[in-house]
């Protein structure tokens, strides 16, 4: 019995040793191979150009198609006060993983240029954007120089190749039904008559060509954000923008991005940020539920309402979209929340006649009350 048992614990030395000689083999034959890797995929989104590019330009938007971001659950994101062109930026971790990606080239509606570090492997990202038959033809080309760990770990999923193209054709994949059904899933209601309060708020002002406000209204809405986390003051409603310009003849816009605070507050001078009112005034209130870009037929359906119910836009009052609920709150764009108000006058109310009670002054009545 000692000698099957002496034998038994000998066969079981040899193979932990085979397993450790394997292991260590292994080790020494990926820490010799080449760390650099190339790996590009390319996929048909059955969206416009423009709106393709724009969603990938914002890195907020990430969440909703990123592959590998939805997998993980307990993944932090921290995004940096812009997240949207040329030095956007944002730094994630999921347990002992952690990295960061930055734009560094933008070609509007053509292509992206990012690095990325992941674990201390660093890439260089790029995106080219191309019309084509049904949509957008979105190309993602990566290369970089693998670590040791993220070589062993590769290794056993196939190779980096297999894992990056599995993580690429997952978010291609997301991407196009985030398109094509959450940012066409959208309702207007035109909800009537209401009174806009007074109150104050903090804003920033820029004026610019007509298409680019939606887009200068993200990047100056997200410093705004950071300035009041930065300065810990609380938020005391939804933010907001005013147009305080819209010359479409000459294409051109002056907005002011807002947001309310409960008592005025004084800003130091040279600063982007300034005080300033909310001015109380009637206006007709109109809702949109779904993505920002069916802005335009809200507004349209907006005047349509005023022009066929007899009221006069009051140019002088405050044109303002409150944004209720955004990105920022949730993620799907169908369950975002946009309201729009339009300064009009009071409608008049037609009154009866007044009834005059007739009296005679010659002859007083006898009568006492």
């Amino acid at each position: 019995m000692a000698l099957y048992k002496h034998i038994f614990m000998r066969i079981l030395k040899y193979i932990f040793l085979l397993l450790l000689l394997s292991i260590l083999g292994t080790t020494v034959y990926l820490a010799t191979q080449k760390g650099d890797f190339e790996v590009s995929k390319s996929s048909i989104v059955k969206t416009q150009k423009s709106t393709v590019f724009d969603y990938i330009n914002d890195y907020k938007n990430w969440e909703t198609f990123g592959s590998w971001m939805q997998k993980e659950s307990d993944i932090k994101f921290d995004y940096d006060a812009k997240t949207i062109g040329v030095g956007a930026k944002f730094a994630f971790e999921s347990g002992s993983d952690d990295g960061d990606i930055k734009t560094v080239f933008v070609k509007e509606n053509d292509s992206l240029a990012q690095k990325i570090n992941f674990n201390g492997t660093k890439a260089a990202i790029s995106w080219k954007f191309k019309d084509t038959i049904g949509g957008t033809k979105v190309t993602v080309y990566c290369k970089g120089k693998m670590d040791i760990m993220t070589k062993i770990s590769a290794f056993f999923k196939g190779g980096i190749s297999s894992v990056l193209g599995d993580i690429y054709e997952k978010s291609f994949r997301n991407l196009d039904k985030t398109l094509n059904y959450e940012m066409k899933t959208y309702s207007i209601k035109v909800n009537g008559i209401v009174q806009r309060p007074l109150g104050f708020c903090l804003k920033q002002t820029v004026s610019c060509h007509i298409k680019s406000v939606s887009k200068n209204t993200k990047i100056i809405m997200a410093q705004m954000v950071h300035f009041f986390t930065k300065n810990k003051i609380p938020m005391a409603g939804n933010p907001f923008v005013n147009y305080d310009k819209y010359d479409v003849a000459n294409d051109f816009a002056t907005i002011s991005v807002c947001i309310p605070v409960r008592q005025q507050i004084s800003i130091s001078e040279g600063s982007d940020v300034v005080s300033g009112e909310i001015i109380a005034f009637t206006c007709l209130k109109t809702t949109l539920i779904g993505d920002y870009s069916h802005s335009k037929e809200a507004w349209s359906k907006a005047k349509k309402y005023i022009a066929e119910n007899g009221l006069k836009e009051n140019f002088a009052g405050n044109y303002t979209e409150v944004y209720v609920k955004t990105i920022d709150n949730i993620k799907q764009p169908s369950k975002w929340i946009t309201e729009i108000y339009i300064p009009v006058f009071p409608k008049a109310i037609s009154l009866p006649e007044p009834v005059v009670e007739s009296t005679d002054m010659a002859k007083p009545s006898s009568e006492t009350p």
